[in-house]
């Protein structure tokens, strides 16, 4: 893969304040985005996520088991730089703050992927390392076309057609293993998600569980492969100190999600809008509907990010984290990182 010189050509944050107004255009984005995640700060409302595969009208929420839902005042339409907005108060509620996360796949509804034992619909784009994957179980175990080209670090499935968990398979916690975006749930070892065996550059396995693998039922997965300077899917030990562990990324981040694999925690998530000043101190989480909050828990530097609360969701002492990051700039190239 080629170095990403402009990481917000790929993803980027965006800001707003909701209006209560339907065909209310937000702009800004930089690009036509793929997959959308809003989530309300000022007030208590779900994580909803959109999809260009599934249709920009039809909503899972991360922080709750239902199943798909047509909303059509939620996300009218995907633009060109950025969505049109309805009037619904879970993502456009009057004078409330919102925070809106935008990936760039290929700007397609997906095309056949015959790669696994499942057909797939497929949206790829291998510059950047993602991709979201539509696909109908079987019930038994089974392989799944992920369009990447590489192996995928991370991968977070839900089933459409009916309630369910959030699957996250994550390579540092191994083909043995999931968590639960929708949950606490520490690293559990069950073999019938990833089948025990490790994505390939081609596919990734599901076993018999409902959760990923519901006979004749519908389910998306979003897959990452790591990119230099662009993305980075690791794990860090927490030392239980505000001078916690530093984590290199190789790039000032912009957009970091981690959670506790030792024990029960949420997900948090941090990014460079919210905070731009060190340190950062505004939490939202993909496990909860809850408002923002506040606590000086991250630094983010020109290579990485550093930990400043010793709390269990960030940085308890011995326990292990994994982490999902993406850069507002790369340490090395044509648009070096500089501190902040």
């Amino acid at each position: 893969m080629a170095q990403i010189n402009k990481p917000s050509d790929y993803f980027n944050t965006v800001l707003y304040t909701g209006n209560g107004a339907t065909d209310t255009a937000q702009t800004g984005v930089g690009f036509q985005p793929d997959w959308t995640w809003i989530k309300a700060r000022s007030i208590g409302y779900d994580n909803n996520l959109f999809d260009v595969v599934r249709g920009s009208t039809k909503r899972l929420i991360a922080n709750a088991t239902t199943a798909e839902t047509t909303q059509t005042e939620m996300i009218k339409s995907f633009d060109s730089d950025g969505f049109t907005l309805g009037n619904d108060a879970g993502v456009n509620a009057n004078t409330e703050t919102f925070a809106s996360w935008n990936w760039l796949a290929d700007n397609t509804s997906g095309s056949s992927n015959t790669d696994g034992s499942i057909t797939s619909t497929v949206s790829a784009n291998t510059t950047s390392g993602f991709s979201i994957v539509s696909y109908t179980g079987t019930g038994s175990n089974a392989t799944v076309g992920h369009g990447l080209g590489v192996v995928p670090k991370m991968i977070i499935v839900k089933q459409r057609s009916g309630a369910g968990d959030w699957t996250v398979y994550n390579s540092n916690i191994g083909n043995t293993n999931f968590l639960r975006l929708n949950g606490t749930l520490a690293s559990t070892s069950q073999s019938t998600y990833w089948n025990n065996t490790t994505p390939t550059s081609s596919v990734f396995s599901v076993g018999s569980a409902g959760d990923v693998n519901t006979s004749s039922g519908t389910h998306i997965a979003y897959c990452f492969s790591e990119v230099k300077g662009f993305s980075k899917f690791g794990s860090y030990v927490g030392n239980g100190s505000t001078d916690g562990t530093f984590v290199y990324t190789g790039f000032k981040p912009a957009f970091v999600i981690f959670k506790n694999t030792t024990n029960t925690n949420n997900w948090s998530i941090r990014d460079n809008k919210r905070d731009s000043f060190n340190a950062g101190d505004s939490n939202l989480f993909a496990n909860l509907s809850d408002a923002e909050s506040s606590s000086n828990d991250i630094d983010f530097l020109s290579n990485g990010f550093k930990l400043r609360n010793a709390g269990g969701n960030w940085n308890t002492s011995g326990n292990t984290y994994i982490y999902m990051a993406f850069a507002e700039e790369p340490l090395v190239g044509d648009n070096p990182a500089t501190a902040r």
